[in-house]
């Protein structure tokens, strides 16, 4: 850049750095020139030309042979905590800074915010190892010492999921954003899995809906081609614009009959070139046979990638750990870094193999769906003292004061499983006798009918409901309603929740709730004995809570913040993490890489 040019360039860098306007222009007509959400506070950027290849790279002008530097690229820069630290440390200096100061100011800058994210995945031996909930510990153990840190599990498999601002993720990369004390983004679970039988799953991608999959094409096509793509680019993204990823696997990486198509273990962590800790969860029993048999079973390019191990849930004293912990590492040549002691605590589960009863007793039954959803949205009941059963047998409603038919993912399917195990008699008989809620598709099957015209849950057309509210429901498009609401209850109470469905229900009831746009959502019987409503979330807080309730003489022990409860169980975790392995061996894992 020549001198004139340079001080031209400097008096509009200079005019950003006195005004600093930091966070999007979203009024800009070249928003989002480089990626969604970007700080817009130096659009001319105060290192430019930087010449570091990691951001840009050299390019030739349009029309012509003339070179320059292009850094289109960058995301670097356009880091909210990357332009703070600009205008916390540039002069305000008349004349352009020498090339010296501004190199030196960057060298200063990166060494608090990296230009590319360190990466660490947690892997787990089996299915409920524990991967969730010491990822979440990480992230929050790191967030504690200032690191700006994301969570991502390439793929998920979950009927448990969040609506956020651009569309839905998985609930645990949901609670791992916030253990991160960051905002959610879909690319922290670029890829969801949402099961409607035993082998097709809703396919979603980038948080919105791609398609229904049988099991074949998603691994003999899918995860091989555009899956691959769609789960570099959300890591591409999240590597440019964080300090440090903490990866979650899914299952187990040794399974051998998916290790050339699957997209959530060693694939991944070839991606990011990820160094892992695996995790075992010592209550199953076995878990020397676990973390050996794991980790032998890896090729050699994959099993570089285990740096430690880590068991999980320990009752009782680890000391009679420590022999077969020393012929473990003798015969692996990798550290156990630690064993983490059962804690309690009422962090969401992510599987409903998971699922458990509160307490002793049956205040409110909640009809356990063989394709539950959302089921952590009775967490809060249990938190605030209510006893809460999950029950598989119709007989078990009888003794209830309140019932509860929760979300599905497959509402026809389900409802048919009502039907043929005797459901529908019963909440008939009980009908007026307790308060029943449905939520989602438990809304759509207290009504009189679901019309699915174009086979969206399958073969069947029609199909009635239990009929105790006079709603309908119609599945005619594949598109999805992901959004977060607020709004006030019937009693004027304020709520809030979060929308997840297909199917769109017309209610001829008085609505529960009216939502701050104005519009009515949910529905109430004309007795206020049957609700329906799709606002997965909205026992969180304690107007909804309260107003069930009383409407079941049910009586909570105590008054729950239930965002309050999971932020404290989040430091449980965490402290008890940082208790039991050393940090300092784990950021040298991290340093060292694979």
């Amino acid at each position: 850049m020549d001198e004139d040019l340079l001080k031209k360039y400097w008096a509009v860098v200079k005019t950003e750095l006195e005004t600093f306007k930091p966070g999007p222009n979203e009024d800009c007509n070249y928003y989002p020139c480089h990626f969604k959400g970007q700080d817009c506070a130096y659009c001319y950027c105060p290192f430019y030309p930087c010449m570091d290849q990691r951001l840009g790279k050299m390019v030739h002008k349009e029309g012509d042979d003339e070179e320059v530097w292009s850094c289109q690229d960058c995301y670097w820069t356009h880091r909210s905590d990357v332009a703070k630290l600009i205008s916390e440390n540039f002069p305000f200096s008349e004349e352009p800074p020498a090339d010296e100061i501004r190199a030196e100011i960057k060298k200063k800058i990166e060494e608090k915010c990296p230009v590319s994210a360190k990466p660490l995945m947690i892997l787990g031996t089996t299915s409920g190892a524990g991967k969730s909930i010491i990822a979440s510990a990480f992230c929050r153990v790191f967030s504690d010492m200032g690191y700006n840190v994301a969570p991502f599990k390439s793929q998920n498999m979950s009927l448990n999921s969040m609506a956020i601002s651009d569309g839905e993720i998985a609930r645990a990369q949901y609670l791992q954003a916030i253990a991160a004390r960051t905002d959610p983004e879909v690319s922290m679970n670029p890829i969801l899995l949402k099961p409607q039988g035993d082998d097709v799953s809703q396919v979603v991608v980038n948080g919105s809906v791609y398609k229904n999959m049988p099991v074949s094409e998603y691994y003999e096509n899918f995860t091989v081609n555009e899956g691959i793509n769609i789960v570099t680019n959300a890591w591409e993204y999240l590597r440019r614009t964080r300090d440090i990823v903490v990866i979650e696997g899914a299952g187990s990486p040794a399974e051998i009959n998916l290790s050339e198509c699957e997209l959530s273990n060693m694939k991944a962590a070839e991606i990011a070139n990820a160094p892992c800790i695996l995790v075992v969860n010592m209550i199953r029993g076995g878990a020397f046979a676990y973390a050996y048999g794991t980790i032998t079973l890896l090729s050699p390019a994959h099993r570089k990638h285990i740096k430690g191990i880590i068991f999980n849930n320990m009752y009782g004293s680890a000391d009679c750990l420590d022999s077969g912990i020393k012929k473990l590492e003798s015969m692996l040549g990798i550290p156990v870094l630690g064993v983490i002691p059962h804690i309690e605590h009422a962090l969401p589960e992510e599987d409903s193999q998971d699922l458990k009863s509160s307490k002793d007793g049956n205040d409110i039954a909640i009809v356990h769906l063989p394709r539950i959803s959302n089921f952590t949205d009775f967490d809060a009941l249990s938190l605030s003292g209510v006893s809460v059963k999950f029950v598989r047998q119709p007989n078990e409603l009888r003794t209830a004061r309140a019932i509860v038919i929760p979300g599905t993912k497959n509402t026809f399917a389900d409802m048919a499983w009502m039907k043929e195990n005797g459901f529908f008699e019963t909440l008939k008989e009980l009908r007026g006798k307790v308060p029943i809620l449905g939520i989602c598709g438990g809304y759509q099957i207290l009504g009189k009918s679901i019309y699915d015209t174009e086979g969206i849950e399958g073969d069947v057309k029609a199909a009635e409901g239990l009929g105790f509210l006079d709603v309908s429901t119609v599945f005619d498009t594949t598109d999805k309603k992901t959004v977060q609401v607020c709004g006030c209850l019937e009693n004027g109470e304020e709520i809030r929740g979060y929308e997840i469905h297909m199917g769109k229900t017309e209610s001829h009831e008085k609505p529960l709730i009216t939502l701050d746009d104005g519009s009515p959502e949910g529905s109430i019987s004309p007795d206020g004995m049957v609700i329906g409503t799709y606002l997965h979330g909205i026992f969180d807080l304690p107007p909804f809570r309260d107003y069930f309730l009383e409407k079941s003489s049910i009586t909570s022990s105590e008054e729950v913040d239930y965002d309050a409860e999971v932020d404290k169980d989040l430091d449980l975790m965490a402290e008890t993490l940082r208790s039991n392995i050393d940090m300092k061996v784990i950021m040298k894992i991290m340093e060292d890489g694979v």
